[in-house]
């Protein structure tokens, strides 16, 4: 596996590295040992699925809320998004900034999002399935948004969303 920095600190591009022969290919997607040796102790605890039929649904901006904050890693096992973390940390460096990645079935690209950061994509093709590893568990009742157009981070979203939910649509704008 290969990690490279992104902007914000906490946020990591994961990419596999295939070996591949006549059968296809085999990658590890996540190793802790390997997690530790590039400075992130990352052991998940909970892998979830997100399937998402229409183009252009957006999920997102998710977080879970202090003392509840969530790490996670997040794949594509089909089709492709572009995924989004926004530094919701008062006293970082990079708050209220973002970062973006194009993820898919075919690049074998994953991104670590760590603590204290929304998360959201927008699938570009249909038939997609996202696989989030989460540590710690998920907490119900912790959970919180923030609205993806938000004007304090200026998303570059590379659509429009046709499918967003009700409850993401009315996230609040970041207050901070």
């Amino acid at each position: 596996m290969r990690f490279t920095p992104t902007t914000i600190a906490g946020v990591v591009r994961v990419e596999a590295e295939p070996h591949a022969d006549e059968r296809g290919l085999f990658a590890r997607l996540h190793c802790p040992e390997a997690f530790a040796a590039a400075g992130i102790p990352f052991e998940p605890v909970q892998t979830s699925l997100s399937r998402n039929p229409t183009s252009g649904t957006l999920r997102g901006m998710h977080f879970q809320a202090a003392p509840h904050a969530e790490a996670k890693l997040v794949r594509v096992t089909r089709g492709r998004v572009f995924d989004v973390a926004v530094d919701l940390r008062p006293d970082s460096p990079t708050y209220r900034q973002w970062t973006g990645a194009e993820l898919s079935a075919e690049n074998l690209v994953g991104l670590y999002i760590g603590e204290g950061m929304a998360h959201g994509f927008l699938t570009l093709e249909p038939d997609t399935d996202v696989v989030y590893q989460i540590a710690p568990a998920y907490r119900p009742g912790h959970d919180a948004g923030v609205r993806w157009n938000d004007p304090a981070f200026g998303i570059d979203w590379p659509a429009a969303p046709r499918l967003i939910s009700e409850r993401d649509a009315s996230y609040p704008d970041h207050r901070g």
